[in-house]
């Protein structure tokens, strides 16, 4: 492998754990503050938290990838 696509794919693999990272941590805020606002927002609560979760799974997802 060239050394420029060496260099473009450790970048892009950066880009993805940084963005994995990203939606984990929006993931679990909106999860605590669905959580603690849930009397609130009643039927919605459940559809933000459900949100929230394919959130995390996809963070965790991005983070742990690995480039074949």
């Amino acid at each position: 492998m060239s050394k420029e696509r060496r260099e473009s794919s450790l970048s892009l693999v950066f880009m993805e754990k940084i963005s994995g990272l990203a939606l984990l941590i929006v993931g679990i805020i909106l999860a605590h503050q669905t959580n603690i606002n849930m009397g609130y927002l009643e039927g919605a609560g459940i559809f933000f938290m459900v949100i929230s979760v394919v959130l995390i799974i996809l963070g965790l997802l991005m983070i742990i990838a690995e480039i074949t």
